[in-house]
């Protein structure tokens, strides 16, 4: 597991360096603006209605063809995804329709603080990303059937075509028609539909007309999905509270939020996302198998690898936060005012990033033994802690407010769910975790603090940039050093894995 899991953090790496440049580039041309603001709010909507269904079908697809293809057989296991397929289908075309009819009150819902200009832009915007929705929803299905095949690669591959195509429209939309912009986004979605078709197709997928809403695994898919969905429009109501304080707060607040967020899910899509996308199929198998032991012990292992790269990141991102935002986003039309509202809210949100982590973990955990519920209700006490949290916060720290606020609702929701999981299975290795958690966290620290050194005195002799290179690269090397003096496992593993590679190598030669 562990080697596929560096396999794929590798590709994702490349995938976010590109979404990184993407970033970059659309700060560049656009900074902090009423134009930013309109496309991102565009970006968002599709997002959010769909993510609420694409979520719940990656999530309960797994598990139930796992327990259809063994208890049934392939074929009936591919009757019932060409079903999925098709309603996924209909499900889109209805929203579509639905969003072309009201999208002035959809946009005003998601940021009631734009003005006019702003407004109309928005409106032009969701028109045409709305489109992507067919093939967002056929990426969710896609996506399952190669992971419960086994092929992790070509789906973590998939950011690629799609940052390539938006950088280029960015850039389009500069010189020739901002339109470009939606347009873009709509051919990015369709390129990572066109990579998995033909993998899936090899993998044994072949589609026919099924359409069968009465079929009893698609009501056993619904009766899982309803809590998962409406888990997940928690998560996206957090969202909208947070963008449409945003918006009320200041000129750029949506695009500065915007920026911070994404260098924090940066982390858990190349990190988290790597292992969740390994380890919820073989949690799903163990599930189906009533293999409780391995399924804890495949927990532990998750939790543990999470703690050991996105703690660190926690305290770099932190203790290195304007410095990053200038680093990636201060040139062309991103101004000083951007940079300190991106690099405040980023603070903050780097708070809650080891909690985002382990919450997409546990939860997957839940939905692998079909319990969809407890997340529910987990991430409404969550929402209910957000939007108070945000309506207070935000009046004493701006933007930086609305991420504590919610850096400080997912801990919370992760503790409930650490406390709720070891409630249904027992133990999964607690000691463990902490011991580790805690070896990890004081590395990363005493690594915060060497690089912090380290870099005001580069300042006094280098550039700015050039110091944060130089401090970050130093940084690293201390904390895998004091990793591995600590005898943290984590580090232990990614040696013998080194080792394992030199040894084979060794052979060949010889």
């Amino acid at each position: 597991m562990k080697k596929t899991a560096i396999l794929i953090m590798l590709i994702t790496g490349v995938s976010k360096v590109l979404g990184l440049f993407r970033d970059v580039t659309i700060s560049y041309f656009y900074g902090a603006s009423n134009i930013s603001d309109a496309y991102l709010i565009s970006l968002s909507i599709p997002g959010i209605i769909f993510t609420l269904v694409g979520s719940a079908i990656l999530t309960t697809y797994i598990p139930i063809y796992s327990k259809i293809e063994k208890e049934h057989g392939t074929n009936i296991s591919n009757k019932y995804t060409n079903n999925l397929v098709n309603i996924v289908m209909i499900i889109c075309t209805i929203i579509i329709v639905c969003s072309f009819l009201f999208t002035q009150q959809i946009v005003k819902v998601f940021a009631k603080g734009f003005d006019d200009e702003t407004l109309a832009l928005a409106i032009q915007f969701t028109k045409i990303t709305m489109l992507g929705l067919y093939f967002t929803g056929l990426l969710y299905v896609f996506n399952g059937f190669l992971q419960i095949k086994g092929n992790y690669i070509i789906p973590a591959l998939t950011g690629v075509p799609l940052n390539v195509i938006v950088i280029l429209s960015i850039f389009l939309s500069s010189k020739v028609n901002i339109m470009i912009l939606g347009v873009g986004s709509v051919i990015s979605i369709f390129s990572q539909l066109m990579l998995l078709i033909p993998f899936a197709v090899k993998k044994g997928y072949r589609y026919k007309f099924v359409l069968d809403l009465k079929d009893e695994h698609i009501r056993k898919m619904a009766y899982l999905a309803i809590p998962i969905i409406i888990g997940g429009s928690v998560d996206q109501v957090n969202v909208l509270i947070d963008r449409t304080l945003a918006s009320s707060i200041e000129i750029g607040g949506i695009s500065a939020l915007n920026y911070a967020n994404k260098l924090n899910v940066l982390i858990n899509g190349l990190f988290v996302s790597s292992i969740s996308t390994i380890v919820y199929p073989i949690m799903s198998k163990f599930a189906a198998e009533r293999n409780v032991d391995e399924l804890k012990k495949t927990l532990k292992e998750a939790l543990s690898s999470i703690s050991f790269l996105v703690i660190p990141s926690t305290v770099g991102f932190v203790v290195f936060s304007e410095s990053i935002v200038r680093f990636l986003f201060s040139r062309g039309a991103f101004d000083d005012q951007a940079v300190y509202m991106t690099s405040n809210a980023l603070f903050f949100y780097s708070i809650g990033m080891i909690a985002y982590g382990f919450r997409e973990v546990l939860s997957g955990a839940f939905y692998s033994l079909q319990d969809s519920k407890i997340p529910m209700i987990n991430a409404t006490i969550a929402m209910v802690m957000n939007i108070v949290l945000n309506l207070v916060l935000s009046q004493f720290i701006g933007i930086g407010g609305l991420a504590l606020a919610t850096s400080i609702s997912a801990i919370f929701c992760t503790v409930l769910l650490f406390v709720n999981l070891t409630k249904k299975i027992g133990s999964f290795g607690m000691r463990h975790i902490s011991v580790s958690f805690a070896k990890i966290l004081i590395a990363s620290i005493v690594m915060g603090f060497i690089a912090k050194m380290f870099y005001n005195i580069l300042l006094m002799n280098i550039s700015a940039n050039l110091s944060l290179i130089l401090s970050i690269v130093l940084g690293v090397i201390v904390y895998f050093i004091i990793a591995y003096i600590m005898r943290i496992e984590e580090m232990d593993s990614i040696i013998n894995i080194i080792k394992k590679k030199s040894t084979l190598r060794k052979n060949v030669l010889l």
